[in-house]
């Protein structure tokens, strides 16, 4: 029987990231992965694929629009969707080879197969067992669906089929309109996919700031996504070739058809065979892992991390988790800020977060100053066809400290850094004003909606 320091059950971003800090920490360490290649949903069938297709979707818009728009001018373009989906596949090799260098660069063993853990020692994976002092719990998470609706990953689909549909479809119906939802609609809708998104709740997005939500309905609108919203939808039917999506709009019953289907209505734990909650491991309402802060389990010497728990299910919160978890495993001291974990949504603007939106704020009684600018007053963004949207500042009124920041415009998944280290050090939105900003670049909308914290934005 093989001994470890260390066990991490899953190689997503939580795990391989648990994992590698694990072995820099000098700890003995293997992971356990079921699937044929590392790296979790994120690297398979999430993340990496995903912003492929976006980026293919998205330059495929841009020659159609506005190549000519810059004197670039040639033959209508064309898409070869085989051709797309094989770049797509690249992408996801490049990245999972890189996964699995790094775990023989660190000398992590891969053990191949689905782990049970039998105690608070012992993980058997196949008809092996491997004895440990630790195991760490990153086994992710996996679409959910909602009652009548039932996925057979050819018309009704999940995120992972919607990455690996054999052509594009006339018509799709996206049931939620959460980050998945938008994005793989967007995807579709700029390949020339009649997309009608069906959402639950009165607007987009939930749980963002909702004057993002709002700001971000209204361009996917103008690139002909449709919304259908407050709409509880009742049952999907699948057919040979197209599906039936029936849902109620007040009292009235309504139904519309569409080639696919897809269901982006959020996600679960994934803790199938796992053995967990059958050893008695303690699990909240909503069927995640309970943990302290310091992400240890009800059973000793058993800690969890990543989409099992609670919090966002973001990747870069596993990975935070991950690097901290180990940290506290090798008697060191491991932390998360889960006040600066941002969240980015990939279409076209991008949307991004950090901190507390004006709703939270509100309704916490705090008293706050909102700085906002427009990407309409930035020359770059004009330059690129990108002035669409803008940045939103919300600031401690008394203190001047910055408490969430909420943008959509372009980069705006890079542009939210500056402030997630603002917030970081405790910065207020004087000292991003008074911080030269180059130009001509996006991130001087951040800086104007600083400023217009304070004495006024320069270019509004």
């Amino acid at each position: 029987m093989s001994n470890y320091d260390v066990i991490v059950i899953g190689s997503g971003p939580g795990g391989y990231v648990c994992a590698i800090r694990c072995a820099q920490l000098g700890l003995k360490t293997a992971i356990v992965e079921g699937r044929e290649t590392l790296g979790g949903t994120c690297l398979n069938v999430g993340c990496i694929p995903s912003k492929a297709l976006l980026h293919a979707s998205h330059s495929y818009h841009e020659a159609q629009h506005n190549f000519e728009k810059m004197g670039i001018v040639g033959g209508k373009p064309k898409v070869d969707f085989a051709k797309m989906q094989g770049y797509k596949d690249d992408v996801v090799g490049t990245n999972t080879k890189g996964v699995e260098f790094l775990m023989k660069k660190n000398k992590i063993d891969w053990i191949k197969g689905w782990a049970k853990i039998d105690s608070s020692t012992q993980v058997t994976v196949g008809d092996t067992a491997y004895a440990t002092k630790n195991i760490v719990i990153a086994s992710g998470s996996e679409p959910s669906s909602i009652p009548n609706v039932d996925i057979d990953e050819k018309t009704v689909v999940s995120s992972t089929g919607a990455l690996a549909l054999g052509k594009i479809p006339k018509s799709m119906v996206v049931i939620g309109a959460g980050v998945i939802g938008l994005e793989m609609g967007s995807v579709y809708a700029r390949l020339g996919t009649e997309v009608t998104v069906v959402e639950y709740m009165k607007h987009i997005t939930p749980g963002m700031d909702m004057d993002v939500s709002k700001g971000l309905q209204k361009i996917l609108k103008k690139q002909g996504l449709k919304f259908v919203m407050g709409a509880a939808v009742q049952s999907t039917k699948a057919a040979k070739t197209k599906a039936t999506v029936t849902y109620k709009l007040g009292d009235k019953e309504e139904s519309i058809d569409a080639d696919v289907v897809l269901v982006s209505t959020g996600r679960k734990p994934f803790m199938d065979g796992l053995g967990f909650a059958e050893m008695g491991g303690a699990l909240t309402d909503r069927g995640q892992i309970q943990t302290d802060n310091q992400w240890r389990t009800s059973i000793a010497g058993v800690y969890a991390i990543g989409d099992v728990i609670t919090g966002p299910m973001l990747a870069h919160k596993a990975e935070d988790e991950g690097m901290a978890v180990a940290e506290v495993i090798a008697g060191k001291h491991g932390h998360v800020n889960y006040g600066v974990i941002p969240g980015v949504i990939y279409t076209t603007p991008e949307v991004a977060s950090v901190g507390q939106t004006e709703e939270q704020l509100k309704e916490a009684g705090v008293d706050y100053k909102v700085g906002k600018f427009s990407f309409m007053g930035n020359g770059r963004a004009k330059a690129v066809f990108q002035g669409d949207g803008f940045v939103k500042l919300i600031v401690d009124a008394k203190t001047d400290r910055i408490l969430g920041c909420h943008l959509i415009g372009p980069a705006a998944g890079e542009l939210i850094h500056e402030i997630c280290v603002a917030m970081e050090f405790g910065a207020s939105a004087q000292d991003i004003a008074l911080t030269c900003h180059a130009h001509p670049t996006f991130s001087e909308a951040v800086r104007e909606a600083a400023l217009a914290c304070g004495g006024g934005a320069i270019h509004a």
